[in-house]
C-alpha cells in the first residue's frame, strides 16, 4: 500500500529544528554565478531548442505512431523518440528524461519504454530525449566532468523545440517533464535553471538534489572522472561553495511549477531520504510539492508501477490544464 503522502501547496511553515537540508532562500554568491559550471551560470545562458524533425516512423498501432526524431540543443543535435497519439490534437505533451544507462550500450529511446507506451495510449505526446553522448546524439566530451549539466540543457531545449515546432498535434501551452532516477535529478535542475518552460514535473525515484550525495554514491567509484573533478573543483569539504552551486536543493526558491515525487521505501539505488530532503526543502521554500512513498517498492517500481502511473496521470491532468 501507499504508506505516506506529503502535500504542500505553497507551504510557509518552517521547522526550528536543525537539519542537514541546505538553505533554499539565500541568493547565489558571485562565485556561484560566475563559475561556468554551476546552475546559476546555466540559468543565465540563452537556451536554443529548435528544428525538431520527425526523421522516420519506427512503429504504429491503433493508439499512436512512434517516430525517431532529432532536434537542436544549442549547437548539438540530439536524437530521441516521439510517440504521437492518433486522433484530433493538440495533445498535452511530456518530455521524458531517462535514468543512467552506460552510453556505450544505450540505444535510442531506451530506459522508459513502459512509460512511453502508457502515456501515449492515454493521449499524451511523448518526447523521450536520448541526451548528448547517447545513441545518435552529438558528443560533448566535457559533460561528465561538468556534472552532466548538459543533460539539463537537452531536456529544456527539448521543450523549447516542441514550442518552436510547427506540429499542430503538440499543445504548446501544456508541456510537462517526467524524469526517472538520474532523470529526476535533471528535473530538479530544470525547475531552478529555467522555471516556466515546463508546466509541471514528476520525478520517479530521483537521485539526490544535493550533488555531494550523488558524488559520494557513484562518482567516487569512477576514478578517472573523480580525479579530474577533484583537480578542477576540489572535494566538497575543500570547496563547498562550488558544490553548493551545482546542487539544485540550494535553489528551490527559484522553482515556480508543481512537482510530484514518487519513491519506494525499499529503493537500494537512490535513497528515499534524498526525496524526503528535497520535499522538505521545497516545502520550506513555499513551493507546491507532492511526495508519495510506496511501502516495500524498489528502484524499478515493478509491483506498484501501474499505481504510480495512475498517480502520474492524475497529477498531469490536474496541472496541465487547457
Amino acid at each position: 500500500m501507499i504508506s505516506l503522502v506529503f502535500l504542500s501547496a505553497c507551504a510557509s511553515e518552517t521547522s526550528d529544528e536543525s537539519t542537514s537540508t541546505p538553505s533554499v532562500t539565500e541568493s547565489p554568491t558571485a562565485a556561484e554565478t560566475n563559475n561556468p559550471v554551476s546552475l546559476m551560470a546555466l540559468s543565465q545562458k540563452e537556451f536554443i531548442g529548435r528544428d525538431l524533425k520527425l526523421e522516420k516512423v519506427l512503429g504504429e498501432n491503433s493508439k499512436f505512431t512512434r517516430y525517431f526524431v532529432k532536434y537542436k540543443s544549442g549547437e548539438l543535435t540530439i536524437s530521441g523518440i516521439m510517440n504521437v497519439p492518433k486522433g484530433e490534437g493538440p495533445f498535452p505533451t511530456l518530455v521524458l528524461a531517462h535514468g543512467y544507462i552506460d552510453p556505450a550500450i544505450y540505444t535510442t529511446g531506451r530506459g522508459l519504454a513502459r512509460e512511453q507506451k502508457y502515456l501515449a495510449e492515454r493521449g499524451y505526446v511523448v518526447l523521450h530525449t536520448d541526451y548528448r553522448n547517447h545513441a545518435e546524439s552529438d558528443d560533448d566530451p566535457e559533460n561528465d566532468i561538468n556534472f552532466r549539466l548538459g543533460y539539463t540543457e537537452d531536456v529544456v531545449n527539448a521543450a523549447l523545440a516542441l514550442k518552436n515546432s510547427e506540429f499542430t498535434f503538440v499543445d504548446k501551452e501544456r508541456i510537462g517533464l517526467l524524469g526517472r532516477s538520474m532523470g529526476g535529478g535533471v528535473a530538479f535542475n530544470s525547475m531552478v535553471v529555467k522555471p516556466g518552460v515546463f508546466d509541471a514535473y514528476v520525478a520517479f525515484a530521483p537521485v539526490s538534489a544535493n550533488v555531494v550525495d550523488n558524488y559520494n554514491r557513484w562518482t567516487r567509484m569512477n576514478f578517472d572522472i573523480a580525479e579530474e573533478i577533484d583537480k578542477r573543483f576540489g572535494l566538497p569539504d575543500e570547496n563547498p561553495e562550488f558544490w553548493r552551486g551545482v546542487s539544485a536543493i540550494n535553489y528551490f526558491d527559484k522553482a515556480t511549477e508543481p512537482l510530484l515525487i514518487l519513491h519506494g521505501t525499499a529503493d537500494d539505488t537512490c535513497d528515499i531520504a534524498w526525496s524526503e530532503a528535497a520535499t522538505k526543502a521545497l516545502q520550506d521554500a513555499g513551493k507546491q510539492v507532492e511526495f508519495i512513498q510506496y511501502e516495500g517498492e524498489g528502484h524499478a517500481f515493478s509491483p506498484r508501477w501501474e499505481d504510480s502511473m495512475k498517480e502520474t496521470i492524475r497529477f498531469f491532468e490536474t496541472h496541465l490544464k487547457s
